[in-house]
């Protein structure tokens, strides 16, 4: 019979176990990737790599310049923000202060709801629904364009923007508004001049972790975005994200070839991209609770 000790010794080591494991996938993830990429660079150079003008690996000479594929990872995530940052904040503000909290408790998981889609659902959407309309409405010979993608990742980064602000809004102690509200002070004015200062660094956490969930969105961005390698200059054209490019080139690539390894490569680009965003986050997500706790 194994007493309890014995029993909370073992509970302890798996759980251990179970939080070592995610760090072991993570290095094992990252050596894999880093074994692939890195052989492009030595045959390529990384400034040609990163700032080539043309990506066509199948030609003769083959081009693997990414700068039209990360041009227009950028567009359609500056694109999403553009329009997810704005409704995700006042839908925040919204449901924090001026929802009852019935209604709070049914919207808000609504809301939250929307992370659950499967990413091709909201590529089905943006293909069915929306990119007619944007062909029609700016009169363009096909909807496929970054604005497409840009709407859609907005949409899909909604989500986390909104549970991330609210919480951060809601975690601003009450003593804040009250003490503007018995200043004499109207809702508004103590939401734009109290809560929101408090509150903007785990605003600000929101955002940036929104932006990590749309630049690494693959299959939504390949289903609408149009699928061409061309340097982005406008909304209205076909684009290529790097996240896009890997999911349709990598199936049909010879395994050890330079095209496959650069594909990692875009990877790597795409792995420390992400990396910087969330380090970011970290940092001031870590301010905002000092800040809230008076630290």
């Amino acid at each position: 019979m194994i007493n309890w000790k014995t029993k909370e010794k073992i509970v302890k080591y798996i759980l251990l176990l179970f939080a070592f494991s995610s760090i072991v996938f993570l290095t094992g993830i990252i050596i894999v990737l880093f074994k692939e990429g890195l052989p492009i660079f030595r045959t390529v150079g990384v400034f040609e790599f990163v700032f080539g003008k043309i990506w066509d690996p199948t030609f003769y000479p083959p081009d693997y310049g990414i700068l039209p594929l990360l041009s227009a990872s950028l567009l359609v995530t500056a694109g999403a923000m553009l329009f997810a940052v704005p409704i995700g904040i006042s839908s925040a503000i919204f449901i924090s202060y001026i929802l009852p909290e019935k209604l709070k408790n049914i919207i808000k998981p609504m809301v939250e709801l929307l992370a659950g889609i499967p990413s091709v659902i909201y590529g089905l959407f943006g293909m069915r629904i929306l990119s007619p309309f944007l062909r029609d409405l700016f009169d363009l010979p096909m909807g496929l364009i970054a604005l497409t993608a840009s709407i859609m990742l907005g949409i899909m980064a909604l989500p986390t923007i909104v549970s991330l602000a609210e919480d951060a809004i809601t975690a601003v102690p009450k003593s804040f508004r009250d003490a503007s509200l018995a200043l004499g002070g109207t809702r508004w004015e103590t939401i734009s001049k109290s809560i929101l200062p408090t509150a903007s660094s785990g605003i600000f956490t929101a955002v940036i972790l929104g932006i990590s969930r749309a630049i690494g969105e693959t299959m939504t961005v390949l289903m609408v975005a149009g699928g061409a390698p061309m340097i982005a200059k406008s909304f209205l054209i076909p684009v290529r994200p790097m996240t896009a490019n890997i999911a349709a080139e990598m199936g049909e690539t010879a395994i050890g070839s330079n095209h496959y390894h650069a594909l990692f490569g875009i990877g790597i680009i795409l792995f420390l991209m992400t990396l910087f965003f969330n380090i970011i986050a970290d940092i001031v997500a870590v301010r905002f609770r000092k800040k809230v706790a008076g630290e």
